[in-house]
This record gives structure tokens, C-alpha cells and sequence, in this order.
């Protein structure tokens, strides 16, 4: 790889490697030492394509849920199975991988803007702005981002849009599926709300078992399925349909109000 190369976002190759390197070293301990990262499914990544995965998940912080993507898909890639155990997976870390974050988080700061150079699509919420209800026209712009993005690689979204859980999923993503026919890859997670703040950057609590599974692809019929059906199945895969809530119990759901009520004064 040359010292010049560029991905279709006008980002240095080789900038962008070392930089994944040393995030990965700043972090790692995250997942394997402060807190204890369970993993299921690390033999699907082996099995996909190069390009044109949409990975769909569900969201509990801002940062540390994609962070953790990043080690876990890489150590899969080396040959891990279900570990990120050894760091020198990320030596030769894929580099045309991408996650989708709100344009005005990713602007905040120079960590957020060093975040933003590792791999993200930054785009504008079209329900959400600086803290207040809006609403906008979706920039053709951002979903055209995202599928230069998938044409060169993997694309990690979190479709809720938000990190309070059982919330409907937004349908962009269904509109970005039945344009660009991915291969789609859901992925559930949990742990992560406890384990750290809201931003995912603040160690929270120690000795969390955090948990990450990747399931298999969907199958879906991009002609002719509904925009609905398909969210309908990205809910069910990532479970975080409503039908879910009938299972959990109200002093469950209450708690984590309660723990997201103290969540937003950390921020």
C-alpha cells in the first residue's frame, strides 16, 4: 500500500492504519481487562464478501459499541474464533470498514474528529439536532455516502438512531437495503450501557460481562419485499422488536429508564 493511496473519501490509507492501530492499543483493554467481552459468531465474518455488508445493530453507546466492532471483525478476519485475545490483529486492520454517526456528534472534538478519520459516515439526523425534536428532508447526499462506503467495503449502522432500547427503527435503513442490495449481517449486543457513559468513552463500571453476537446474514428479497417488511425483520433480528417488551419485566424496563435518566447528566 502506498503512502498516498486513498479510500473514496479522500482519507490517507496509511494515516487512517495508524490510527486504528493506536486506538486499538488505547482500547483494548476495554474489552479484555477492565470488562470481559463474550463473542458468538466470529466464523460468519470469515464467510462474507469484501464489499457490500451492511452490519445492523443494536445501539447502547456512542463510541464503544463500534469501537468494539472494530476489534472483534478484525480478530475474526486474523482467525480468532469468538476472541480478541493477542492485539496483532490489528496490525493489518481492514481498512475500507465504515460506520454511519450523526454529522454533528462526529464534529465535537478532536477525539471525535479522529474517530470520524478512522472510518465514519457522518450524516444528518433527520428527526434530531443539537438536542431538539426536528424534521428534514433526508440528504440525498448522505445516502449516496453510504453507498460509495458499501461498494468499497463494510458498513456498520445502528437503525434505531438512538441508544434508548426498544426504539422503532429508523427507515432509511430499509430505503438504503432495497437500493444497494447488501449483504445484511445483524448484530446484537449488550453490556456496553453498563460497562461505560453514554459517549462510550468513560470506563462506567468494572467487571461487566459485555456480550456481542453476530448472526447470519438476512434473507431478503430486495424486489419485492416492503420497505416495512424488511424493518419489520431487521427488528425481530436485532431484538428490538416491541413484541420483546411483552417478555420483559416492568421492573426490568424501569430500571434501565432509571439508569438512562442518570446516564444523560454524565454527558
Amino acid at each position: 500500500m502506498g503512502l498516498f493511496k486513498k479510500n473514496p473519501f479522500g482519507h490517507n490509507l496509511f494515516l487512517k492504519k495508524w490510527l486504528i492501530r493506536i486506538l486499538a492499543v488505547i482500547t483494548h483493554k476495554r474489552y479484555r481487562g477492565f470488562n470481559t467481552i463474550e463473542i458468538e459468531g466470529s466464523d460468519i465474518i470469515r464467510k462474507l464478501p469484501p464489499e457490500n455488508v451492511l452490519f445492523v445493530s443494536n445501539h447502547q453507546t456512542y463510541f464503544a459499541d463500534v469501537v468494539a466492532m472494530f476489534h472483534v471483525f478484525n480478530a475474526s478476519l486474523s482467525g480468532r474464533e469468538d476472541s480478541i485475545k493477542n492485539l496483532g490483529y490489528i496490525w493489518q486492520p481492514k481498512l475500507n470498514m465504515y460506520y454511519v454517526a450523526a454529522a454533528e456528534t462526529m464534529k465535537k472534538s478532536l477525539l471525535t474528529k479522529v474517530l470520524a478519520y478512522a472510518g465514519s459516515i457522518s450524516v444528518e439526523r433527520t428527526w434530531r439536532s443539537e438536542g431538539k425534536d426536528v424534521k428534514r428532508q433526508v440528504k440525498m447526499s448522505d445516502i449516496s455516502n453510504i453507498g460509495t462506503a458499501l461498494k468499497d467495503g463494510w458498513v456498520i449502522t445502528f437503525p434505531q438512531g438512538t441508544t434508548t432500547p426498544w426504539k422503532p427503527l429508523r427507515k432509511g435503513t430499509s430505503h438504503i437495503i432495497k437500493k444497494y442490495k447488501p449483504v445484511v449481517v445483524p448484530v446484537v449486543i449488550d453490556g456496553f450501557r453498563r460497562s461505560f457513559d453514554k459517549k462510550g468513552l468513560r470506563i462506567k463500571k468494572k467487571g461487566i460481562l459485555q456480550s456481542m453476537v453476530i448472526k447470519e446474514p438476512l434473507d431478503i428479497d430486495y424486489e419485492n419485499e416492503s420497505f416495512d417488511s424488511i424493518i419489520e425483520k431487521l427488528e425481530y433480528a436485532i431484538e428490538q422488536h416491541p413484541s420483546f417488551l411483552k417478555v420483559i419485566p416492568k421492573s426490568e424496563l424501569m430500571a434501565y429508564e432509571e439508569e438512562n435518566k442518570k446516564r444523560k447528566f454524565r454527558v
